[in-house]
């Protein structure tokens, strides 16, 4: 019989944590074969057709409608979304397109046979059965940037929020494309965060969605988050409970990272939640 992927210790420091840090998950013709592949998908931008998301002059209303248009309609689709400070206050970018972007999401994995490549094969199939998932269900993925010098902070939060199932299940794969460090903007979590409630619910409703606060209990400081300064190559996967976030990438060099969202196919997916599929595009797992 194969060894599990994870030994005991290692899947008991996951449950004890809500997190697990696996050096050299991936290799450097990986990395840069995604990464290439997501030069080439932000080079087809058509930026012209979007720039009408960040001109200014637009009303907070009119931007607002077409942001969640645009964001919703990436559900299923491949997208890319720019930096907040990409823009100066004429609506023209502040540097090359290629160096504007925030990210490119949402179904990758689904759509694009590089980035399937990446998503999908036994050592995460396997990884994933160690981490107690029965059946695999990859609702989302994003290529994320974090730009040098623009890269903005991502204020705590709990990917559960965004993926709700009953019972909770979904584990984030977290895939480091450079090195993160605490200059550009790596990962904090909270060790052991996980046990604590989740605070929100991100709903849709129609065409419009918001995050509905379910408990008060407060983000934790900064004196209780460790940062995840890692490797590139390096895999981070941490429960849909665990609150993370990432400063601002105050350095000259990018934080590339890859990130997937699983939940247990066992489980009942929320109709509520802003990702949804059908028979005509069925979600897939490992």
């Amino acid at each position: 019989m194969k060894a599990p992927f994870l030994s005991p210790l290692q899947q008991k420091s996951f449950q004890q944590d809500g997190y697990i840090v696996i050096p050299n998950f991936k290799s450097r013709k990986d990395i840069n074969t995604l990464k290439s592949r997501a030069h080439e998908i932000v080079s087809a931008h058509d930026f012209e057709y979007n720039n009408v998301f960040f001109a200014s002059g637009a009303s907070a209303t009119d931007t607002q409608n077409t942001f969640q248009n645009y964001f919703l309609d990436s559900a299923n689709k491949i997208k890319c979304f720019f930096e907040q400070h990409a823009f100066n206050e004429q609506g023209e970018l502040n540097q090359p397109l290629e160096l504007s972007i925030n990210k490119v999401g949402h179904a990758l994995h689904d759509l694009d046979p590089v980035f399937d490549a990446f998503s999908r094969g036994g050592k995460l199939a396997d990884l994933a059965t160690c981490l107690g998932v029965k059946h695999p269900k990859i609702w989302q993925s994003m290529y994320i940037f974090k730009q040098a010098n623009i890269g903005g902070q991502v204020d705590w939060y709990q990917d559960a929020s965004f993926f709700q199932t009953s019972p909770s299940s979904v584990i984030t794969f977290w895939f480091a494309l450079d090195d993160a460090t605490q200059e550009n903007g790596c990962l904090w979590v909270e060790r052991g965060g996980h046990n604590s409630p989740l605070r929100g619910i991100f709903m849709r409703q129609d065409e419009n969605t918001h995050m509905q606060e379910i408990d008060k209990t407060p983000w934790p400081s900064l004196e209780n988050a460790e940062p995840l300064e890692v490797k590139a190559g390096t895999l981070v996967c941490f429960h849909g409970h665990l609150p993370h976030f990432s400063a601002p990438n105050t350095s000259q060099n990018p934080r590339h990272a890859y990130t997937l969202h699983v939940t247990d196919g066992l489980a009942l997916y929320s109709h509520k939640n802003w990702i949804q599929r059908d028979d005509n595009f069925p979600v897939r797992g490992f």
